[in-house]
């Protein structure tokens, strides 16, 4: 069997390597438009690739997916975490877990997992043709008919595969074919504002924060970041993540509530607050930061109280201490726009999921089909899952694609 595969990244990879070393009689073809291949593989996580997330309960990893999670679930049982991290290992990769449950390869260097991936798809007979931009689709009886950019003889394959991430030529081409394209919009960006209390702080970072969109049925925790355009981080990312339509509808202009010290009431802070009145009475305040907050950031927030530099413990009164905790616990910063995350960025959108098979990643519309990745109405948080949504993708389209 020819089978196409359009889109030259982490599940079209995965889905080529599974398919031709399930299937050797498979000619397989690896079709890209860029100069270069897994180039998404090759930049994130800093130029190490987060692969995948140390969460091996698929009841568990699904509620990282804010569009999925639900028909990722079985998916998941067959080809998880666990799964992924073998799969390198077999292949000579070893991967770490860090901290906060993010893999990576021991090398620190993205070039590992995407020589890995071109090594194993070179060893199974995978053909992979770049600078070839796929402008035409078409079924027909004995399969599917490509037309290529350039070309005048359009080539004929048994199987294909689309893999192409947010792109939306092809997400035109498959609406033609039948299929209904989920209008897509930014998922995981970071958060613009011009706040004075933010003003020079760009690196200041706070462990862990809540945060809220007052209004709406969206909040998120995680470490807070501060940059040069307003605020980015775990926190802020998952709100993102999670809120992509509602912050498209609002045009990305809304109230943003942040508690710098996570869950910690307004109440238990001005507990805390006057007893550091009471023992430590004759300390400069601002030059004191409580909470184990960063001084820079402590600094902004007392000045937002209106509390003057030169001002001591003894001399804050209850009204002070209260507007204080409520600059700690439920500061309101006013956001106007977005930026995208580095250059992970991420779509919500795509290829309706009610329109897939989800035990082969097979389209229910078109036979012979199969879609994996960001083509699909699927996306997750940052720290490693949506690579793992295509890893799982491609690798159940590949057994397909052999079958």
């Amino acid at each position: 069997m020819d089978i196409a595969i359009i889109g030259g990244g982490a599940a079209g990879f995965f889905a080529a390597i599974t398919c031709a070393e399930a299937n050797p009689a498979c000619r397989v073809t690896i079709f890209e438009r860029g100069q270069s291949v897994l180039e998404k593989v090759r930049v994130s996580g800093g130029g190490r690739c987060n692969v995948t997330h140390a969460c091996f309960d698929a009841r568990e990893l699904v509620k990282n997916y804010p569009r999925g999670s639900r028909e990722l679930l079985g998916p998941f049982l067959q080809c998880g975490p666990e799964q992924t991290v073998e799969w390198f290992a077999r292949r000579g990769v070893t991967l770490k877990t860090e901290a906060d449950g993010r893999m990576f390869p021991v090398s620190d260097d993205s070039r590992t997992i995407t020589e890995c991936l071109q090594q194993a798809a070179r060893r199974a007979g995978v053909q992979v043709c770049t600078g070839a931009r796929v402008e035409h689709i078409e079924s027909v009886t004995d399969g599917w008919r490509l037309r290529l950019t350039g070309h005048h003889t359009p080539l004929l394959f048994s199987k294909l595969m689309i893999a192409t991430g947010s792109n939306t030529a092809v997400w035109a081409m498959l609406g033609a074919l039948g299929h209904t394209i989920v209008d897509p919009v930014p998922s995981l960006f970071t958060f613009n504002t011009k706040d004075t209390r933010l003003r020079d702080l760009a690196g200041v970072s706070v462990g862990n924060a809540s945060v809220r969109i007052p209004g709406a049925k969206l909040s998120a925790e995680g470490p807070l970041l501060v940059t040069h355009w307003g605020l980015s981080g775990p926190g802020i990312l998952r709100l993102s993540a999670w809120g992509a339509r509602d912050l498209q509808r609002l045009e990305y202009r809304f109230p943003l509530e942040i508690n710098f010290l996570h869950t910690t009431t307004p109440e238990q802070a001005i507990e805390h607050l006057s007893a550091i009145k009471s023992g430590q009475g004759k300390k400069s305040v601002a030059a004191n930061a409580q909470f184990g907050l960063p001084l820079r950031l402590w600094q902004r927030l007392v000045a937002a109280t209106g509390v003057a530099e030169d001002r001591r413990w003894a001399d804050l009164d209850k009204k002070t201490l209260t507007q204080l905790a409520a600059q700690l616990c439920a500061a309101v910063f006013q956001i106007a726009g977005k930026s995208t995350f580095k250059e992970e960025f991420v779509t919500a959108g795509g290829v309706s999921l009610k329109e897939l098979n989800f035990k082969t990643f097979e389209s229910k519309i078109c036979p012979n089909l199969y879609l994996a990745g960001e083509v699909l109405d699927i996306d997750a948080i940052t720290g490693g899952f949506n690579f793992q949504a295509a890893w799982t993708g491609g690798w159940l389209a590949g057994r397909g694609l052999a079958s």
